[in-house]
């Protein structure tokens, strides 16, 4: 369950602000339907962070133990330094037409859009560390939901309501603790 929980935290506040929620905040906006919207963020990002806790699950088989904690305890301190870096959407991801429809444009854009994106990189060192990819996944997955939905929902007035340099701030310092934690607390 710990995998589960520690999952949706922190991919919740890893996303905010991120490119992907800004994307959201992009589609709502733009196309004023939500459910569409929100179904196809599900399912771009149960694809996309399935396939990163396979890679993360991958991972623990070709690192022994000790090189594992170095390049986790290293990663989650590079994370907490990328997550005091904003994400600003391209204005060329925003002015594309749907030929897909809704659905079928949100699914390619949020899948593409996540490739590399720190969410994507969350889910792999978390999948590295915990033995329940399955957890990982589920809860990386709801972590994204919890942080894009309401945004898609209540779209611009969300932006106001939430100082995203304090989620930003907050995020860094949880990342820096993981991996403080992974380098000096795991002997």
């Amino acid at each position: 369950m710990d995998a589960f929980l520690i999952s949706t935290g922190i991919v919740a506040l890893a996303e905010m602000g991120d490119k992907t929620q800004l994307l959201a905040l992009v589609l709502a906006l733009r196309f004023r339907k939500p459910w569409p919207i929100v179904m196809g963020i599900l399912v771009a990002t149960l694809a996309n962070h399935a396939l990163a806790g396979a890679a993360g699950a991958w991972v623990t088989t070709v690192l022994g133990p000790d090189v594992l904690r170095w390049v986790l305890g290293a990663s989650f301190i590079a994370m907490a330094l990328w997550m005091l870096i904003p994400d600003k959407l391209d204005d060329e991801e925003a002015g594309k037409p749907p030929r897909l429809g809704v659905f079928g444009t949100t699914v390619v854009a949020f899948f593409l859009a996540e490739m590399g994106d720190k969410t994507q990189v969350a889910t792999i060192m978390l999948a590295a560390q915990y033995t329940s990819t399955v957890m990982v996944v589920a809860g990386t997955t709801l972590g994204m939901m919890l942080a894009n939905a309401p945004v898609v929902w209540l779209g611009e007035r969300m932006t106001r309501l939430v100082p995203l340099r304090v989620v930003h701030l907050v995020s860094a310092a949880i990342f820096m603790g993981l991996g403080l934690w992974a380098l000096l607390g795991q002997h």
